[in-house]
């Protein structure tokens, strides 16, 4: 009979995050988290969680700001074109866009890794304290799972 009790006292976190991280950690326990966050589908998960976190929070201003900055050259653009570019245009400048921005993603999120010392560890093998770490300096990234 195994008997399973809860912290106490609890950790002052958001669980949500906490999940999402260890979703992650654990999608296939034998590879090390290096690995699992090199794939681009994770990057983009983060990615955008991080975005709307940051949206949510207002806390990222200089990407507001830059954005503001893109939208008013898109307007300068169309006016001087008149809408003569193609969606075909349009669609590589999201898809390079999203490439950038998922390599700066990328870059962030290995350096949390390399910081911490947890690159080259497998999920299987980690405390809970290693991966409340994990979440801290993650989070201290503004790097976010939920």
């Amino acid at each position: 009979v195994m008997r399973i009790e809860p912290k106490n006292p609890q950790p002052q976190i958001n669980f949500l995050e906490w999940d999402g991280l260890v979703r992650l950690c654990f999608q296939r326990k034998h590879k090390m988290l290096r690995a699992i966050f090199k794939h681009k589908s994770v990057l983009k998960l983060i990615e955008a969680n991080t975005s709307t976190v940051n949206a949510l929070a207002n806390a990222d201003p200089s990407s507001v700001l830059l954005r503001e900055q893109n939208d008013d050259m898109l307007i300068d653009d169309t006016e001087v074109t008149s809408g003569a570019g193609t969606e075909a245009e349009e669609d590589m400048d999201a898809t390079m866009e999203l490439d950038e921005s998922s390599k700066s993603i990328k870059d962030r999120v290995m350096t949390v890794l390399a910081k911490t010392g947890f690159a080259e560890t497998r999920a299987a093998k980690m405390s809970i304290a290693d991966f409340l770490k994990l979440l801290l300096a993650f989070n201290e990234a503004s790097i976010h799972f939920s």
